[in-house]
């Protein structure tokens, strides 16, 4: 795909491979993709949508490289994009509170709070209960260790306004209960054979079953290499190519049905790549596939589902 920074973002992904560029770009930024990606994550409530706004923010950071001051770091500029990105994505979902507006405050003298807490896996997920100022604040000073300035200005705020953003997330998260364990997770009985189908027949390597489960218009898109119809793209080709021993696996991934990725190393099966399935009118619509991002991995809560 011929990517140019001033092509239009939509048009360009549309174009399949991504262009060497690009992949450069992407090799540069490789350190900051776990944090950022910890950070979406956070805010947007699913691994898989953490990682669309990653790549949606770093696409468009590569778009904007001409006007980027060198002399400025880059992480900041990135995490600012990246925030932006999940703010227009809570709003979309119709989620966007009144509280979002702390960020416009004026400054208010707040008595200080103890350090935050280095918050655990499993309370990292109480953040969703947050509006998304405050749940910004909280995740950046207590999960990602930001100074107070440094989130003032990712998030575009104050000084003032971060203090009582964090003040009052803290406040809150200190109060909730004991996350209980999460409900396994539903699909209708037309969705879950759907998916249960295109595992089985993933594993048994019977391409042409597979093909006759996805739509004609059906879309593919590998992180960080391609996206495109499937038809075009030799997704299944490069997987019957593959020479390590691998399944599909179908699981729980942050509360939603997703495919894992397993290969046989050693006599042990690992996990190395999460799949996202969209099915639509009773066939395969979309393939989300994130095998070159193992940082999802160790962020999501993963359940694998032996039977619906």
């Amino acid at each position: 795909m011929g990517i140019a920074p001033q092509d239009d973002a939509s048009a360009a992904l549309d174009r399949g491979v991504f262009d060497a560029r690009y992949l450069a770009f992407l090799s540069t930024v490789e350190a900051l993709r776990p944090s950022l990606h910890r950070y979406c994550a956070r805010m947007t409530g699913s691994v898989a949508d953490g990682e669309d706004v990653v790549q949606d923010a770093l696409f468009h950071a590569y778009r904007r490289l001409d006007s980027f001051d060198d002399a400025r770091p880059l992480a900041p500029w990135l995490f600012r994009i990246a925030h932006n990105r999940c703010i227009d994505l809570l709003r979309s979902r119709g989620s966007r509170e009144d509280a979002e507006a702390g960020a416009d405050m004026s400054d208010v003298v707040w008595p200080d709070d103890p350090p935050g807490p280095t918050l655990g896996r499993a309370i990292e997920h109480l953040v969703l209960a947050l509006p998304p100022m405050e749940r910004a604040c909280v995740l950046l000073k207590d999960v990602l260790d930001h100074s107070l300035e440094e989130i003032a200005e990712l998030v575009g705020s104050t000084l003032g306004g971060v203090k009582a953003a964090l003040h009052r997330g803290r406040a809150k998260l200190a109060a909730l209960p004991v996350p209980a364990p999460r409900a396994a997770t539903t699909a209708s009985p037309h969705v879950a054979a759907v998916l249960v189908e295109y595992v089985e027949r993933f594993n048994r390597r019977d391409w042409d079953g597979l093909r006759e489960l996805v739509r004609a218009d059906a879309r593919v898109r590998v992180a960080d290499r391609f996206t495109g119809s499937l038809g075009d793209s030799g997704y299944f080709a490069r997987y019957a190519q593959f020479a390590t021993p691998w399944r599909f696996v179908l699981a729980d991934v942050d509360g939603a049905p997703m495919l894992v990725a397993e290969y046989d190393e050693g006599g042990v099966w690992v996990g190395r790549g999460i799949v996202r399935v969209e099915v639509r009118d009773g066939r395969i619509a979309e393939i989300t596939d994130y095998k070159h991002c193992p940082w999802m991995l160790g962020a999501a809560e993963i359940r694998p589902l032996a039977e619906w």
